[in-house]
């Protein structure tokens, strides 16, 4: 049963400008080390990162609960299997939200251009 769904678009030059005035202390408040060496191997970094960050940010709109309400973003993390496909590695209350609400699947799906990246999360009991 679908239990909750969110989406997110993300501007790949805003999060672009973001990064150049702030560096590595943004990147480390929002992303994971593995996060961060993903998206520094390939050439346009920003689109990486712009949907990443739709992802945490699609996430926590699929639970409800918005940022800054317990869920941090670093606890929300962006893989890839070995095929490439994108999944969430969950820590903290990110992962104790799941549980609480007995959620037992978490699928992702991202999409990006030079200009935009978006994501989509859905929750599954």
């Amino acid at each position: 049963m679908i239990c909750g769904i969110g989406i997110d678009l993300v501007e790949n030059d805003r999060l672009a400008r973001i990064i150049a005035k702030w560096g590595s202390k943004f990147l480390q408040r929002v992303f994971s080390d593995g996060e961060i060496s993903y998206c520094e191997k390939h050439f346009q970094a920003e689109a990486n990162y712009g949907a990443r960050f739709a992802a945490k940010e699609s996430f926590v709109k699929a639970l409800g609960v918005g940022l800054g309400r317990g869920v941090k973003l670093t606890e929300i993390e962006v893989v890839n299997d070995i095929k490439g496909k994108p999944g969430l590695v969950l820590s903290g209350q990110a992962k104790a939200q799941l549980e609480k609400r007995k959620i037992v699947k978490v699928h992702l799906s991202l999409t990006h251009t030079k200009s935009y990246a978006s994501a989509i999360v859905l929750l599954e009991k």
